[in-house]
């Protein structure tokens, strides 16, 4: 009987959230157009249906057939009052408590303390937003949330699943009908699929936040939460943005150790052996690119088309009516990775870190000093480096002006994609040039892999052997990361200290891979930052050299520390400290937490 029950209560969830109505096809001037057929109190409306998603609606309408079907054989004659009752998928009671519990064992983020903190205040007439890319774990911080309600609290609270074809009049409805009913506390996710949200976000904070009812707001098209903020829930909302995942929540929450485990795969909350989903979403760069599409070009797409009625697009609009942004943003994403690459190419190969890299390498592997040797790896860097700029010359190219460049640039930004460190000229402090940083470090991993891999399958190599080129690519693999480690510490830097400049200090010769200037305080410290596990006095000779030291003083007040940040284990080298670098991330105070990139 109990195994019925819960038969019948799945199928009535699995009901509730999918859409209702029927599909009609208009053809005007010889072109098809769709619309989702429903009814609201008595009365017929239609929404338009974008071609692309015509198929899946289909398959939804159908299922639902399908499963009210099954539930009337199953002895219900009808689908339930309550869930007749809300016009969209609306979960309440245990229906709530059952959605909540897959993530019982869950970690969590350090977001949730705010989130909890939230919900237990006073309501006052704000609203709560949770915004961030897909799989950043906006919907487990709700389902923690839910399981962490006293009973009390749960018997008050409700869940709403908002779908492309809800409406914020629908979705008013049924706020109404909970509002009645004496609940307090709403979530409501997908809140940005609705097409009429930026410009009537205001509802949720003047008329239901003000009248005493807490409200979490979540969605994907984080873009959408921008606009309304700053306008429609301008001074009406608190941000908590999710994007970006700390090297310590990966490795705290998702139960992964390793800093290059974190620069393969970090960025999303899908991979996490004990905890969370075992495969990654930057496993592989054709998954690397349905994210990209999907995550981040849609996002940008959907939020413009919905902000001002389309009419936020600027120099967008031509590419959005030629139905070419979604590709022209996957190609600006993909066009500063490629930069990034050919950057790491450009890097000299001789240096001291590298050949002892490559001498422990081969030790550690045994491999024959003869196959090594044979590989010219630098003269191999020098080829691949001079093929990129000939592919990003022609094949990079590609028709977009530096306007669509910078606006795309801009809502990368707004999302917390892309971030931007100094690198600053001892020689011209005024002449600064920044650094671009991905935020999600496996997907720029994936595509500058993905990028090495076919520059080298290229005719011009095809005389390396399948050894070698390996050989090649994992030597060129350890430089990336090498890259991606500096500009992992660079970005976490910069969000655990807000006060502080955070900076690559460049001389003439040499560098500081980062200076860490506190104006308040009138000094500073620097930074080696090297991939490697193993020390060696090279690695610190620029930290000690008393002209750069002196002439880093004169511009930004006493050092107060030299540090090396390494893969190998802390100690003390004269003035030097050595500092493993995954215990510098994980001690950083706040790294990550709702801070804006």
């Amino acid at each position: 009987m109990a195994d019925e029950r819960a038969k019948r209560e799945e199928l009535i969830r699995q009901i509730a959230s999918l859409p209702t109505g029927s599909l009609t096809k208009k053809t005007v001037k010889g072109r098809e157009y769709w619309y989702l057929r429903v009814k609201e109190n008595g009365k017929r409306r239609e929404v338009y249906v974008p071609r692309d998603e015509v198929e899946s609606l289909r398959e939804q309408l159908a299922l639902r057939k399908r499963l009210e079907q099954e539930l009337v054989k199953g002895g219900q004659r009808e689908v339930p009052p309550h869930v007749e009752a809300f016009e969209g998928s609306v979960l309440v009671g245990d229906e709530l408590r059952e959605f909540a519990a897959p993530v019982a064992s869950f970690k969590k983020r350090a977001l949730y303390g705010k989130l909890r903190a939230f919900l237990e205040r006073e309501p006052r007439d704000k609203v709560l937003v949770l915004c961030g890319l897909r799989r950043t774990g906006k919907t487990t911080l709700v389902r923690q949330a839910i399981l962490d309600l006293s009973s009390d609290e749960l018997a008050r609270a409700a869940f709403m699943q908002v779908t492309p074809f809800d409406t914020l009049a629908q979705v008013n409805r049924d706020l109404r009908k909970l509002a009645e009913r004496g609940y307090r506390t709403v979530f409501v996710d997908e809140v940005t699929l609705l097409s009429d949200f930026v410009e009537g976000a205001a509802l949720f904070s003047d008329v239901f936040a003000t009248r005493g009812m807490r409200l979490v707001l979540s969605g994907t098209d984080s873009l959408g939460f921008v606009f309304a903020e700053s306008e429609q829930l301008y001074d009406r909302c608190a941000l908590l943005r999710t994007t970006f995942i700390p090297y310590r929540e990966f490795e705290g929450v998702l139960g992964v150790e390793g800093v290059d485990e974190y620069l393969r795969y970090g960025g999303t909350m899908s991979l996490g052996g004990r905890n969370y989903n075992e495969q990654s979403t930057f496993a592989s760069k054709g998954s690397t690119d349905e994210y990209i599409d999907s995550a981040i070009a849609r996002n940008i797409q959907h939020s413009l088309k919905c902000y001002q009625d389309g009419g936020h697009f600027r120099s967008l609009q031509e590419l959005y009516d030629s139905d070419e942004l979604t590709s022209a943003i996957n190609r600006v994403v993909e066009d500063v990775n490629h930069r990034f690459t050919l950057d790491v190419l450009s890097r000299d190969f001789k240096s001291h870190d590298l050949a002892l890299s490559a001498r422990n390498l081969r030790q550690d592997r045994k491999e024959p000093t003869d196959i090594l040797d044979r590989v010219d790896i630098e003269a191999i860097t020098r080829r691949l480096r001079d093929l990129l700029e000939i592919r990003d010359a022609t094949e990079r190219s590609v028709e977009l002006s530096e306007g669509h460049v910078a606006e795309i640039r801009e809502y990368l930004a707004l999302l917390d994609l892309v971030a931007g460190v100094s690198v600053v000229s001892m020689e011209n402090l005024n002449d600064r040039r920044f650094r671009t940083i991905i935020s999600q470090p496996g997907l720029r991993y994936a595509q500058a892999e993905a990028l090495v891999e076919s520059l080298l399958a290229d005719d011009e190599f095809s005389d390396l052997s399948l050894v070698e080129r390996n050989r090649v690519l994992e030597r060129i693999r350890s430089e990336i990361m090498g890259r991606m480690m500096e500009d992992l510490v660079l970005l976490e830097t910069a969000l655990a200290f807000p006060r502080k400049q955070i900076f690559v200090l460049q001389f003439p010769v040499g560098e500081f891979d980062m200076v860490a200037f506190d104006p308040d305080a009138a000094h500073c410290e620097i930074y080696e930052i090297k991939h490697s596990a193993k020390a060696s006095p090279q690695q610190y000779r620029f930290l000690v050299e008393d002209g750069k030291c002196a002439q880093t003083e004169h511009r930004f007040g006493p050092i107060v520390a030299k540090r090396v940040l390494y893969r190998g284990k802390s100690f003390n080298e004269g003035e030097v400290e050595y500092v493993n670098v995954e215990e510098y991330l994980r001690n950083l105070p706040g790294a990550g937490e709702d801070r804006v990139l």
